[in-house]
C-alpha cells in the first residue's frame, strides 16, 4: 500500500520547488552569470589554442589532445569561482536580500536552493568548457596528436566538469559567508592562485586541500608517491564544498540580514 504524504510533507515539497524556482530565475536573468559564463568559455578556448600550437612545436611536454585541451581548466575557473561569489552577493549588492527574505523566511531553505539552482546552470556550462578544449586541441594537433582511449577522455572530461562544478559551489558557499563580492573574489582567486601553489611547493599537506584536489580530478600525478587519485580528489573537494555550504547556511541562519 502506498503511502500518502502528509499535509506538512506536501507543504514543504511546495516550498522546496518554488525556492528553487525563484532561485534558477533569479540566477538565468542575471546579466552577470552569461557574461562570465560567456567570458569563461572565450578564455578557455583562447589558453587552448595557445596550448595546442606550442604543442606542435614541442614546448609542451605532450602531444596528448586531452591534455593539453584541460591544461587551461586551472585559469578558467577563475571565471566560475566568480560566478559562485555573484550568485550570493549580487543580493547583498543591490539590497535585494531583504525582499527575498520576505518572500522566503526559510533561511536554510533559500540559500540551499541557490547552491542547487547554481549547480544546475553550472553543470551543462562546465562540461561544454572543458569538452570545447579538448576539440580544439585535437583539431589543432591533428596527426600529431598522442592516440586517446575513450575511457581517458571520459574520465578526464568529467573530472573538469566535476571540478569546476564543486569550485563554483565552494565559490557560492565563500560568497554568502563574506557578503561582498570584491572581498569574496579577492579571498578566493588569493587562495586559488597565490596562496594554493606556494603551499604546494613548501608542504604534502597542501594535497588535500580545494585546489590540490581538483586538480587531482582531471590530471593525476603518474606514479607519485602519495600522491591524490582522481576518485580522492572527488571526495575531498566534495567534502570541502559540503564543509563550505553547511558553514554558509549556519552562519545565514543566525543573521539579522
Amino acid at each position: 500500500m502506498t503511502a500518502v504524504p502528509t499535509p506538512a510533507a506536501r507543504t514543504r515539497g511546495r516550498d522546496a520547488a518554488r525556492a528553487l524556482a525563484a532561485e534558477l530565475s533569479k540566477l538565468v536573468s542575471l546579466p552577470a552569470t552569461w557574461l562570465t559564463l560567456g567570458g569563461a568559455a572565450a578564455v578557455n578556448l583562447i589558453l587552448t589554442f595557445a596550448f595546442a600550437l606550442a604543442g606542435l612545436r614541442g614546448a609542451t611536454g605532450t602531444t596528448s589532445a586531452v591534455d593539453i585541451g584541460l591544461a587551461s581548466i586551472g585559469y578558467t575557473q577563475a571565471g566560475f569561482v566568480v560566478l559562485g561569489v555573484l550568485a550570493a552577493c549580487s543580493e547583498y549588492d543591490g539590497g535585494q536580500i531583504r525582499t527575498t527574505l520576505t518572500a522566503m523566511p526559510r533561511r536554510a531553505l533559500q540559500l540551499t536552493a541557490k547552491h542547487l539552482a547554481v549547480v544546475i546552470v553550472v553543470l551543462p556550462a562546465a562540461a561544454i568548457t572543458a569538452a570545447s578544449g579538448v576539440v580544439v586541441a585535437t583539431g589543432v594537433l591533428g596527426d600529431t596528436a598522442a592516440p586517446m582511449t575513450p575511457g581517458r577522455v571520459a574520465g578526464a572530461l568529467s573530472g573538469a566538469t566535476g571540478c569546476l562544478v564543486l569550485t563554483t559551489s565552494i565559490g557560492t558557499a565563500v560568497g554568502a559567508l563574506v557578503r561582498r563580492t570584491l572581498a569574496a573574489v579577492v579571498v578566493l582567486l588569493g587562495y586559488f592562485f597565490v596562496a594554493g601553489p606556494l603551499l604546494r611547493d613548501h608542504t604534502p599537506v597542501a594535497r588535500y586541500l580545494p585546489d590540490s584536489a581538483g586538480f587531482a580530478l582531471w590530471f593525476p600525478a603518474a606514479d607519485e608517491a602519495g600522491a591524490v587519485t582522481p576518485a580522492q580528489g572527488a571526495l575531498l573537494l566534495t567534502a570541502w564544498a559540503i564543509v563550505s555550504i553547511v558553514a554558509a547556511v549556519s552562519a545565514y541562519h543566525r543573521r539579522d540580514v
